[in-house]
């Protein structure tokens, strides 16, 4: 029996009602806590034209999170996100406005003998595999990264990186992406 293998890449088309005006690039970023264990937020300007009806249409993001300390016994962790609207705490991907969620933790635990033990678990940071046309779609003319830590004895950060390109929107679809992303904020 012989078994064929397809390895052409499948041509994945436009978002429909877009243009594509760049090639891709890659923006990277990072946010440190304003203090320890403190929620802390930045906005990345994307530099979009509003009157040209430019939005950024978003491939992959891949989030890196800071080491959480490790003490003897306790728990602590850092937890990021990127968000295309501001956020009052770190968001997770139940949010609709968030593209990208990841955390560093560690768990510790001391028995009645003394002996520590420590878990080490990391979630996920990267993006769904490239068969998707595109994850997101920021509209406004910039995006947020969250950082928070929990437990550690120094402020914690991420940085991270943002993979699309720029595009011209119909007038009908910029305004309905506009008005979808400022109305869940």
């Amino acid at each position: 029996m012989i078994n064929i293998i397809d390895l052409v890449p499948v041509m994945i088309g436009m978002p429909k009602g877009l243009k594509q005006t760049s090639s891709v690039v890659a923006i990277g970023f990072g946010v440190d806590e304003s203090a320890k264990d403190t929620f802390t937020q930045a906005s990345v300007d994307l530099n979009l034209s509003p009157l040209d009806r430019e939005v950024f249409v978003v491939l992959a993001v891949n989030l890196d999170p800071f080491t959480p300390d490790n003490a003897v016994g306790l728990s602590s962790k850092v937890e990021c996100s990127l968000t295309t609207t501001s956020q009052t705490t770190v968001a997770n991907l139940s949010n609709s406005n968030c593209l990208a969620a990841s955390g560093n933790f560690i768990k510790g635990a001391t028995d009645a003998a003394g002996n520590t033990s420590v878990a080490f678990q990391s979630m996920g940071s990267e993006t769904p595999p490239a068969t998707l046309e595109y994850i997101g779609i920021i509209a406004t003319n910039d995006f947020f990264i969250q950082v928070k830590g929990t437990g550690n004895g120094t402020a914690k950060g991420m940085d991270g990186k943002l993979y699309g390109y720029r595009a011209v929107a119909d007038a009908d679809i910029y305004a309905a992406l506009v008005q979808s992303e400022v109305l869940s904020a």
